[in-house]
């Protein structure tokens, strides 16, 4: 029995043994798998496939078994579409047709059809594959190649469903229109119809170009359309004694609009000159003067509040109110914030927003026992509003280090599944937007408890973007380990050191802006960690002497921060200091910024935040003041309170003024 015992623990050794062995081993060829695959990308990327030939054989071996093997050799035949072989192509996409690379291949594949003249192969790979997506592209050269087959009945009505839009069409419509004139079948009814569309989405060039098909009057109307929208002061001031007529009373109110967002004090003048002239309907006068006093108080301009309360019942929108509201915090009106909040509706009213400047305008008129309540609830909240409701309370902030509970057994689960593999090695090998695309696909699928260990995994990987946006989604804020991790922390510390800012400051501007991303691109063009514009990034790497190669240098992680830490420098110098312009700033722009702030005096940083006229702006400076809050604890294991950096807002310095 001894012997039986022993042999048999030493079975057990010899196995715990080769697996940990064999583990060792796939550990080590996932990672040779992943070097081998970045060294050759950009060569394959640029359709040169020698990269990989040139490789020893046993890395050539291992590369085809590696999960991104399909991606690599999809990449290759993008890159030459023009010159591999149809059998090439349709051999990969059988092999590989439920993976991205396949189906991102196969839409190239299709345009090319149509870029030899195979309209008919076009048609085959459109009805198996796009038909009933609504994409304008893809249809209209289904619609050639049906024409060009001879098969006319089945494009009219299709045809002329693309027709009617009102904007202009992608140019791959353009023959399948020609055929519809030819044919007869664009008629005045139809210009007159897609005429409307075009005036009603404000697209007065396609309009006036459909206006030349009707008679010359819907050129006229068009063109005086491009007018209230190109110079809206001086058709307001051109149309004062002009003949009534609905379209005129349209245009008018598009110009008083147009003329609102430039001058609202300007457009206010003239709306009130021209509202005398023309029969408006009540409607039309309401939403203008609304229009009007809304961007009066944005502005910060004077009798604000008095064309807001001014207002009729229908137009004191929640808009309104929350504006009437800011500009009696603005003006120290207590008793009139008071009154504002109690206008709002119920779902309003208990926003942290609201419940707090009601607790806040409480206290200011001698109503402690009522604010209290207030208070104390919202000090709960670990936001930007509860941490201020704790500092009024002399509260600790509800920071633990309490993380999410992980189950391995699920997690290894999540991990094994093949499309989160996939996810994986994208974001290891630096395909980081591709990965997130594969992963948000990957996670849609899964049950919560599933989800949930995802996110620890992803965080596991530092994959913190994926993370701390698949916790959100469960509703899980309570992790603050995951939610706010310290990636790249080195390059953080010493760039802002040199910058001569806060690291917990950068942190919370690089986290409210890309959520740790480096290779993230805005809609309006800014790119990585930190989010710099080119041109920004180029000009504060010409001012720190940093070699500068546009979206390389953008995408890499310490030049970005670097160059994002600068910035974010050069806004605190511009603002003496002052995080809360230069946080506004750095999302709006310091032109902006520098036009909100006070014309003499100094306003309470808190009053300033709440009046900042962009919503997007508004917001983001207070979740970077509460990350920054809690970055502070991450890294330095104690509270610093939020009210600490509130410095007032101050007026405009001569210097500012210089710039």
């Amino acid at each position: 029995m001894k012997i039986r015992s022993l042999v048999s623990s030493l079975v057990l050794v010899a196995g715990i043994f080769l697996a940990a062995t064999a583990s060792a081993s796939q550990k080590s060829d996932i990672e040779r798998q992943r070097e081998l695959f970045r060294a050759v990308f950009a060569d394959v990327e640029r359709g040169n496939w020698s990269a990989v030939e040139q490789l020893a054989v046993a890395d050539q071996q291992l590369l085809q078994r590696y999960v991104l093997w399909p991606d690599l050799r999809a990449t290759w035949l993008k890159a030459n579409i023009r010159r591999v072989s149809d059998v090439e192509v349709d051999t990969f996409l059988l092999k590989y047709a439920t993976l991205k690379p396949a189906r991102e291949l196969r839409y190239r594949y299709a345009l090319n059809k149509v870029r030899d003249g195979d309209l008919a192969g076009y048609l085959t790979i459109y009805e198996q594959f796009y038909q009933g997506q609504d994409i304008a592209k893809l249809d209209c050269l289904a619609l050639q190649a049906e024409l060009k087959a001879g098969r006319y009945t089945r494009v009219d009505r299709r045809a002329l469903d693309l027709w009617m839009v009102g904007k202009s069409q992608v140019k791959e419509c353009d023959p399948v229109f020609a055929y519809l004139d030819k044919q007869n079948l664009l008629g005045l009814l139809q210009y007159q119809e897609r005429y409307a569309l075009a005036i009603e989405a404000r697209e007065f060039s396609l309009a006036r170009w459909l206006g030349k098909q009707i008679d010359s009057q819907h050129v006229s109307i068009a063109t005086e359309w491009r007018k209230a929208q190109s110079d809206p002061e001086d058709f307001l001031r051109r149309k004062r004694s002009a003949a009534d007529n609905a379209t005129l009373r349209e245009q008018l109110v598009y110009a008083a609009e147009r003329l609102t967002y430039r001058d609202p004090e300007l457009a206010a003048t003239l709306w009130k000159k021209v509202s005398k002239r023309y029969a408006f309907s009540e409607s039309q006068k309401m939403l203008t003067l609304q229009h009007i006093a809304l961007w009066t108080a944005r502005d910060n301009l004077p009798g604000a509040y008095k064309k807001l309360i001014s207002l009729p019942a229908p137009a004191q929108s929640e808009e309104v109110l929350r504006w009437r509201a800011r500009v009696s915090l603005r003006n120290g009106n207590w008793r009139d914030v008071l009154r504002d909040i109690g206008a709002m509706s119920a779902e309003e009213r208990n926003s942290e927003e609201w419940r707090y400047w009601q607790s806040y305008s409480l206290n200011k008129t001698r109503q402690p026992l009522a604010a209290q309540p207030l208070l104390e609830s919202l000090s709960n909240e670990r936001s930007y509003y509860g941490f201020l409701a704790a500092d009024d309370l002399e509260k600790d902030y509800p920071l633990s280090p309490t993380g999410l509970a992980p189950d391995e057994a699920i997690i290894a689960r999540v991990a094994s599944k093949p499309a989160v593999v996939r996810a994986r090695e994208l974001y290891f090998v630096g395909q980081d937007g591709r990965g997130r695309s594969e992963w948000d696909a990957a996670i849609r699928y899964l049950s919560d408890d599933e989800k949930l260990q995802a996110a620890i995994l992803a965080n596991r990987w530092g994959w913190h973007s994926r993370a701390i946006a698949t916790a959100a989604s469960l509703g899980e804020y309570d992790d603050l380990n995951l939610r706010y991790p310290l990636p790249f922390r080195e390059a953080f510390e010493r760039s802002s050191t040199d910058a001569s800012i806060a690291t917990t400051w950068a942190y919370g501007i690089a986290r409210s802006e890309s959520l740790f991303m480096r290779d993230v691109r805005s809609h309006a063009g800014a790119i990585g960690l930190m989010q710099l514009m080119p041109a920004t990034g180029r000009e504060v790497a010409k001012e720190i002497k940093l070699s500068y190669s546009g979206l390389a240098t953008l995408t890499n992680p310490d030049a970005n921060i670097r160059l994002g830490t600068t910035y974010l420098g050069m806004m605190a110098e511009r603002y003496d200091g002052n995080r809360i312009p230069a946080t506004a700033a750095y999302n709006a722009g310091p032109h902006r910024v520098d036009r909100w702030l006070p014309e003499s005096g100094g306003i309470d940083a808190r009053i300033w935040i709440e009046n900042i006229p962009f919503n997007e702006t508004r917001a983001y400076v207070k979740r970077v003041l509460a990350a920054q809050t809690i970055f502070h604890w991450r890294m330095n294991g104690d509270v610093k309170r939020l009210s600490a950096d509130l410095a007032r807002v101050e007026a405009r310095s001569e210097r500012l003024a210089a710039n």
